[in-house]
């Protein structure tokens, strides 16, 4: 069964997926949908993001037919099966379904990858974000410059943690983060190994 999933450098004609995946019902567990001005900034800065090696971010966009690269997604409470995916893949073909991208940190001494997502309420559960994740790992290994890429969704988000367990993360420890600035969030640290 195919995955249908495949990632796209961002673009300046993105904006719009960016203002949808901003609704609330997605922002509530990062402290609230951002303004119109902070997502013209955050918009920018990932236009600008034109080193591989720095980071990238892409727009998720689904694709009628393909190979899935991995494990079925279908396994998770709230999961549809593979099937569900290549029929809404068909459904949407070229759609952007969402977003994702990776980024340089210091994390406990140590220079790292940070992944992050947010796939469009109508396409969630289809196993699309666990595809999107291992696809973004794949493209920060190439680069062979940081060991690990690490995912911090917050720890009462079960579909986001799924995401990491299924795109082949390890479960760390829990931490504190203040994201976005003001708002504390506990969250888990996932972590998968870049190499080879």
């Amino acid at each position: 069964m195919g995955s249908n999933v495949r990632i796209v450098q961002w673009s300046e004609g993105d904006l719009d997926l960016l203002r949808r995946a901003n609704a609330p019902e997605m922002m509530d567990h990062l402290g609230g949908p951002e303004t119109e001005e902070k997502l013209a900034v955050r918009h920018a800065r990932y236009v600008a993001m034109k080193d591989p090696a720095a980071g990238r971010m892409y727009r998720i966009v689904l694709e009628p037919d393909g190979e899935q690269d991995g494990e079925q997604d279908g396994d998770a409470p709230g999961d549809a099966s593979g099937d569900a995916l290549g029929e809404a893949a068909g459904e949407a073909a070229g759609e952007a379904a969402g977003t994702i991208g990776y980024w340089q940190r210091d994390w406990q001494g140590e220079r790292v990858y940070e992944t992050g997502w947010a796939v469009l309420t109508a396409f969630q559960g289809l196993g699309i974000a666990s595809a999107a994740a291992r696809a973004v790992a794949a493209e920060a290994a190439e680069l062979g410059r940081n060991r690990y890429l690490h995912a911090f969704p917050s720890t009462d988000h079960p579909g986001s943690n799924g995401v990491c367990r299924k795109a082949g993360f390890e479960l760390v420890a829990e931490c504190d983060f203040e994201y976005p600035p003001g708002h504390s969030l506990r969250t888990n640290d996932w972590r998968r190994d870049l190499r080879p």
